[in-house]
């Protein structure tokens, strides 16, 4: 069987952590609904999209690419959940578990990132 996107441990950790940033996001205030809460869901479903586009471009090249495009969503999405943590956004506790969830992927991503330069 061919692998696929949804096979990649990446786009698997990438697709949690959206899922994680949805599920966090639903208690911020309204007035933030069309800013920061619509800003951290685009750059964590971004992430995920990303992997996966590149997953069927076909070339390292490309592969490599779209990979580079994740991390650098993944950088605007830490940066929004500090920033939401400074504002007293998020439950006790959430923020770190975000970060981790972040600082977990960009592992596997700078990994993968390396493996299709090679």
């Amino acid at each position: 069987m061919t692998e696929t996107f949804r096979n990649l441990i990446a786009w698997q950790k990438a697709r949690l952590l959206a899922g994680g940033i949805y599920r966090a996001t639903t208690g911020f205030p309204k007035e933030e609904q069309f800013g920061l809460v619509s800003q951290l869901r685009r750059a964590a479903v971004s992430i995920a999209s990303n992997i996966a586009e590149g997953k069927v471009r076909g070339t390292k090249r490309d592969f490599c690419h779209f990979l580079m495009q994740a991390r650098g969503s993944l950088y605007e999405l830490e940066t929004q959940i500090v920033l939401a943590n400074d504002l007293e956004y998020f439950e006790d506790g959430e923020a770190p578990q975000r970060l981790n969830a972040c600082d977990e992927l960009g592992r596997v991503l700078n990994g993968l990132i390396s493996s299709t330069r090679t």
